[in-house]
């Protein structure tokens, strides 16, 4: 079992995200002191009787005063069986983008619904997006259950709808659980409530502590942007020559035989260098220099890569958008490609489909993409880029899509991709 899981929250506003995320980290002991502090003096000011958790993660000033969260908030803290790394996103529609940011890395997400309302459309706008970034396991948190008098009816009633629901955007069975939770009293959280004695399954945490995660992904083909040429022609380093980055995806050992793209030329790893001095071998998420047997032309967003498993090389995308911009994206619009630490000139030569995540359907040829909405397009770029499907290299297969007049980020975009349906209008 790996030892770290990444996890996002999302649903709706007002669902309880915050509070759940505070009750997350009070139960586990991973609350500083002076932390706890001011919570205590900022509740006593709200005039509540028992601490407002929620103040734990809605760190932002604007937060805090409109009860909600703006942006996405990086929540760290561990038990004895795993550490975790939460993505707490908002649950206003008009910040979806952002629940995009802190669902792309995560290997669970906690989808929360008010047991009051159940199932909304921005519990199936965000199940959407989550099933579209290839997130493999959901947890449906059934909260406020102390609202509803702890009715396994009402329970039993959302957590079907929801199941149905993702089964349609192609969660198989046994991935998706409900559990029925009150983030404010504690129920079902981290200790098992005795308010739900029909409720036989695990605990919030147990779950998260026990839930397998996804293949290391060490373990997948090697992907390594080149970030630096360092060049010291120094008296004691005259011919050195490294290559400086992070390891995207795989292991890399010397000896190992690589190609370098786009230029195609293939050779081996000679030494792996790291400040500290030599490694045996470099895996996904470590920053090192590789060094390599033959004297090859590489510069900064090249991409050395397994020589027996390479990436695709090509200048013609067909990809999946999560648009983030307040203006449209239309067809011919020229814009900036971003793979790794490389980026290119490039057309969207075609608006192909639209998925509207409320009808669960793609709508063919739309005009324009607006914010918040997903769509897959053609990209036509002025040079080739190494890229991986996202569905099989999701670390590889993503890239982002930049306004070449102002720099700003207009989309996330996947590689490939398809929408969770097919269904045409």
């Amino acid at each position: 079992m790996s030892d770290l899981l990444r996890l996002a929250t999302a649903g709706s506003v007002d669902d309880g995200k915050s509070t759940l995320v505070g009750r997350l980290l009070y139960d586990t002991k991973s609350v500083l002191a002076d932390q706890l502090d001011a919570v205590h003096r900022a509740s006593v000011d709200k005039g509540l009787s028992t601490p407002d958790l929620s103040l734990l993660v809605d760190g932002l000033r604007s937060e805090r005063e409109q009860g909600i969260t703006i942006d996405v908030a990086y929540r760290y803290f561990a038990t004895g069986r795993r550490s975790f790394v939460l993505a707490d996103t908002p649950g206003h529609v008009q910040y979806t983008r952002n629940t995009v940011t802190g669902a792309s890395t995560a290997e669970l997400a906690i989808l929360l619904v008010d047991a009051r309302k159940g199932v909304l459309e921005q519990t199936k706008r965000h199940a959407a997006v989550l099933a579209l970034l290839g997130v493999p396991r959901l947890v449906l948190a059934v909260n406020k259950i102390d609202l509803v008098s702890y009715d396994e009816g009402t329970f039993e009633v959302i957590a079907k709808e929801f199941a149905h629901h993702a089964t349609t955007l192609g969660y198989p069975l046994g991935v998706v659980i409900a559990i029925p939770v009150s983030a404010l009293v504690g129920d079902n959280v981290v200790e098992h409530s005795a308010n739900t004695p029909w409720y036989a399954g695990p605990t919030l945490l147990e779950h998260l502590e026990n839930v397998p995660v996804e293949p290391d992904p060490h373990e997948a083909p090697f992907r390594f942007p080149v970030q630096y040429v360092i060049r010291p022609r120094t008296e004691t380093h005259p011919d050195y020559r490294g290559y400086a980055g992070q390891v995207n995806a795989g292991t890399i050992r010397p000896g190992d035989e690589v190609i370098v793209l786009p230029g195609g030329s293939r050779t081996t790893v000679t030494k792996i260098d790291t400040p500290d001095g030599e490694l045996p071998e470099a895996v996904a998420g470590r920053s090192v220099t590789l060094l390599l047997a033959d004297d090859i032309d590489i510069s900064r967003g090249d991409v050395i890569a397994s020589a027996a498993h390479p990436p695709e090389l090509t200048d013609e995308l067909s990809a999946t958008l999560a648009w983030l911009a307040d203006k449209p994206l239309r067809a011919n619009a020229r814009v900036l490609v971003k793979s790794g630490a490389k980026t290119v000139q490039a057309v969207v030569t075609e608006l192909r489909t639209r998925f509207d995540e409320q009808k669960l359907s793609t709508h063919e040829s739309p005009e324009t993409l607006v914010l918040n909405e997903i769509g897959q397009v053609s990209l036509r770029m002025a040079e080739p880029l190494p890229v991986d499907r996202y569905t099989s290299h999701g670390r590889t297969g993503a890239f982002l899509v930049i306004d070449p007049a102002d720099g700003t980020t207009l989309a996330a975009g996947l590689v490939g991709a398809p929408l969770p349906l097919l269904d045409k209008d």
